[in-house]
Formats: C-alpha cells, sequence, structure tokens
C-alpha cells in the first residue's frame, strides 16, 4: 500500500512546503490519526500565483486547442497508471473504500480526456449580416485566469473536472482544493506538469477558506470563478465575483429524493436504493435524503431494503471486505 504523500502547495511551477508557512494537519478519518501537515499559503503565496497564472495564461492561451489536447489526453494517461497509487491515497484522507476510491480516479482521467476532445471543437459561428455584403463573426477566447475551489466529498473527481475544463479552453487555473483532502489533487497537478503543461498556467493552493477565496476572486488577474460547495458558501462567493462582474459556475448543495412507483421491481430497486444512499457514506450531493414509496409495496420495499443496509460491512476503507468507509 502507498504511503501518503508529502504535502506541498504547486506555485509558479514549484512545490512549496512548510518553510516556515502555518500548516493544518490532515486526519485519516479511519484512524483518527494526522497523517500529514499541509502548507497554507500566505497573502505573498497567493500573489505569486495570481502573477504566475496571469502569465501562464498569456502563455497556454496561444497553445493550439490541438496541442492542448494532447497534453490533456497525457495527463489522463498517467492518472490512470497511477490509478491503485492514487486511490490509496485517496482512502487515507478521505476514508471511501478504495474501490470507490479507484473508480474516482479512473473518472477523473475521463474528465481529463472528454474535455481534451470538446477543446478541440470550440467552434464559432458565421451569422449573416443585416445589410448586403455583410459578415458577422463569433469567435470563442479563453476568457482569463480561473479561481476553483472544490469539496471533500470527491477529492479526484472534482479538481480533475475543474483543471481539465479551464486548461481546455486556453485558461490557467488556481485552484483550492478541500482542506481535509489535499494529498489527491496534488497528485493529479503532478501528473499534469510531468506532461508538459506549461510553467504557471496550474497552481495549487491552500490555506483558510474564507481568507484565500477572498484574495483570489478580489483580484483582476481572476476572470473567473468555479466553486462546488454548500449553498450558503456559493451566495458568499458569488456576492464576490458580483463586485468584479467576473463570470461564475455553481454546484450548489442537493436535496434529492427517490420515488418508488408500484410496479418496480422490488428487489432491484431496494438494491440500487442502497447503493445510492450509501456510496461514499452518503456524502454525495445527490445522494437521497428521502423516500417516496407507493403504499401498495411501502412494508416491502422498507423491509428489503432494510435487510439489505444492514448487511453493510463498515470500517477502514483500505480492507477490501469493507463496503462503506467512516
Amino acid at each position: 500500500m502507498s504511503d501518503y504523500a508529502p504535502l506541498k502547495m504547486l506555485v509558479d511551477c514549484s512545490w512549496l512546503g512548510a518553510g516556515g508557512r502555518p500548516t493544518q494537519g490532515v486526519v485519516n478519518p479511519a484512524t483518527g490519526k494526522v497523517i500529514g501537515q499541509l502548507p497554507l499559503a500566505s497573502p505573498e503565496d497567493l500573489d505569486r500565483a495570481l502573477s504566475a497564472a496571469k502569465r501562464g495564461f498569456e502563455v497556454w492561451r496561444r497553445v493550439s486547442p490541438y496541442d492542448r489536447s494532447k497534453v490533456l489526453r497525457r495527463t489522463a494517461t498517467l492518472i490512470r497508471d497511477k490509478a491503485d497509487q492514487i486511490a490509496a491515497i485517496l482512502t487515507q484522507e478521505q476514508g471511501k473504500t478504495l474501490n470507490e476510491a479507484r473508480l474516482e480516479v479512473l473518472v477523473a482521467a475521463d474528465h481529463f480526456d472528454w474535455q481534451a476532445e470538446e477543446g478541440r471543437r470550440t467552434y464559432g459561428r458565421i451569422i449573416p449580416g443585416r445589410a448586403e455584403g455583410q459578415r458577422l463573426t463569433v469567435l470563442h477566447e479563453p476568457v482569463g485566469p480561473v479561481a476553483a475551489f472544490t469539496p471533500w466529498n470527491f477529492p479526484a473527481n472534482m479538481p480533475a473536472r475543474k483543471i481539465s475544463t479551464a486548461l481546455a479552453a486556453g485558461c490557467s487555473c488556481i485552484i483550492k482544493p478541500a482542506e481535509e483532502t489535499p494529498a489527491t489533487a496534488i497528485a493529479i497537478a503532478h501528473a499534469a506538469q510531468e506532461e508538459g503543461l506549461p510553467a504557471g498556467v496550474l497552481n495549487v493552493v491552500f490555506g483558510e477558506p474564507s481568507e484565500v477565496s477572498k484574495h483570489l476572486i478580489s483580484s483582476p488577474i481572476i476572470k473567473k470563478i468555479s466553486f462546488t460547495g454548500s449553498t450558503a458558501v456559493g451566495r458568499l462567493l458569488a456576492g464576490l465575483a458580483a463586485t468584479g462582474l467576473k463570470k461564475a459556475t455553481m454546484e450548489l448543495g442537493g436535496h434529492a429524493p427517490v420515488l418508488v412507483c408500484e410496479d418496480v421491481d422490488i428487489e432491484k430497486v431496494a438494491e440500487l436504493s442502497v447503493q445510492a444512499k450509501f456510496r461514499n457514506a452518503g456524502q454525495v450531493c445527490i445522494s437521497p435524503t428521502r423516500f417516496y414509496v407507493h403504499e401498495s409495496i411501502q412494508n416491502r420495499f422498507a423491509t428489503r431494503f432494510a435487510e439489505i443496509a444492514s448487511k453493510m460491512k463498515v470500517g477502514n476503507g483500505l480492507a477490501t471486505h469493507i463496503q462503506m468507509g467512516p
């Protein structure tokens, strides 16, 4: 099993450790033990990341979509090659089972592949003009450096989605992953760097969330923000973005019901419902929060659901026989 990776920030193509910076312990939720010390960015570190993102953007935006695609493809391949290693890191810091972690890492690689192709199809439009002999042309251009913020429940999937999307569009990116689960995003950044991403195009920082978000979003360098997290925090970040008239993409909290109709295969639906409810220990924005079951099958469904759920083995996600982590 892989050791937990050393924790560092990526700023202007340099990996920065503690070096006099304050740190925050990262805890393995299965054991309660501190498994790493995470360096937290100073205002100077954030300014350096902003400057790097600005310079990196000017380089990356001029790289052709075809060549950007090749970097993303290679990154996806490297992530897949290291899937077992990254999954072990993910499970140690987040707690989900090794099986779930491995699947998540593979999905993270898929995001890079998907965006590698989408980035090559950033087509424009030609619009007939109002006057004779006139033609209007619409071109899509990268908006600029992006500040991205991701939660702790999917430490590979969320950073990969935001990083790959920004890079495919020709933007540079400063990402602040969750401080509870930093090493998985660091591993993804390593992969991108190893596969030829130019200096400054991707920066990874950590710190007090409110301070980091305010510092980055308030900077005139940042042109867009992307956030996945709670509605309350999303409202605050959207307000910061609005002050600078900056584009914002928000993926906020869900409250998902399951509708179980009278004509369903109760056995199959109960199995699927348990999987959906207990995946990632229920720590998913689309995890079912309530079930509406037709009264004619209510008792049978509830009984079968409880039977399946009661047989789940809960424990350390690194153990092979475990079905749900802490």
